[in-house]
């Protein structure tokens, strides 16, 4: 079979993969009457409408506020001082948090680029904020624009994988600024000659226009991003826990009042200074987990996040 007819083969599978999602989520269909008006079996209508949900076509949002969620996400604005805070229920299972988290904080951003006036975005990196981006409907609004708040390249000089403007450009009909330099440099002089080049200082001035700042939060753990994704050594880690690391965002390490820390390996990171950061502007970060705890504790009590997005149980475990 020639290569143009298989995937137009394909094309129109998934053609009537959506037609099905359609007739069953919007119209409210049963998966006869699908089969019926595509002239299709009934085993078929079903089988295309599991290829609809394995495809990514349907966005499951339950629009109904959960007492026991908004109680919690109540008290972590007055009890804590947060401006926004959202607590979606736990999921059962390995990655259940992550996903409910995710979902939240893609309806989040999508408000958020909704809105008609013109505003610029800057975006972190981390696993929940890349699973948010996946989720977003085709957006168009070619009046923001949308900023990186970290580099972009892998220590090997690779694309970063949880680095999220890429993604976001696929989804979102908007300028995008990428930061086409490593998150964290080789050297703390390495890192200035870096962000001294026009180019970047440009991007870098954008960032720090920004309005709203989507952000990860990363624990220091033995299992920290930073060193499972291969930014920092374990000598790097441990160098920055005798420092008092407890939390981390944007590649940068804080302690658990919040105050970055100044260790070598902190010198090299390139993307903004917490203290710019969290600078008059709506930092929402999303983070789920007891591992991440001290890291989410303190990022809140140093101001360096205005809203948070988490779920029950960690929200549970900040309040006690």
């Amino acid at each position: 079979m020639a290569k143009d007819e298989r995937t137009g083969r394909s094309a129109r599978r998934l053609d009537d993969a959506a037609r099905a999602a359609w007739l069953y989520y919007i119209s409210g269909k049963t998966q006869d009457e699908i089969a019926s008006v595509l002239g299709v079996s009934r085993q078929s209508a079903q089988r295309l409408v599991s290829q609809a949900m394995a495809a990514g076509m349907v966005k499951v949002r339950i629009d109904h506020p959960i007492a026991a969620c908004l109680s919690l996400a109540e008290r972590l604005k007055s009890e804590l001082g947060l401006a926004m805070a959202e607590v979606v229920p736990t999921l059962p299972g390995e990655g259940g948090p992550l996903a409910a988290v995710a979902s939240a904080t893609s309806a989040c951003i999508e408000e958020w680029l909704e809105r008609e006036e013109p505003l610029v975005a800057g975006f972190g990196t981390g696993r929940t904020l890349r699973a948010a981006v996946e989720q977003l409907p085709r957006l168009a609004c070619a009046h923001h624009k949308i900023v990186s708040l970290t580099g972009n390249i892998s220590i090997d000089g690779s694309t970063a994988y949880y680095n999220v403007l890429f993604s976001l450009s696929d989804r979102v009909d908007a300028p995008t600024y990428p930061l086409p330099m490593p998150v964290i440099a080789s050297s703390p002089e390495e890192r200035e000659m870096i962000v001294g080049q026009k180019a970047i200082r440009r991007t870098m001035e954008l960032a720090a226009a920004a309005e709203v700042a989507f952000v990860g939060i990363g624990d220091v753990s033995e299992s920290a991003p930073l060193v499972l994704d291969g930014f920092l050594s374990r000598q790097d880690l441990d160098a920055l826990r005798a420092a008092g690391a407890a939390g981390e965002i944007l590649g940068r390490t804080y302690d658990s009042q919040g105050v970055e820390i100044a260790a070598r390996a902190a010198r090299r990171v390139t993307s903004m200074p917490l203290s710019d950061l969290a600078n008059g502007r709506s930092v929402i970060a999303s983070a789920t987990g007891t591992a991440k705890l001290p890291a989410i504790a303190g990022a809140i009590r140093g101001g360096l996040i205005t809203g948070l997005i988490t779920d029950e149980a960690t929200a549970a475990a900040l309040l006690g």
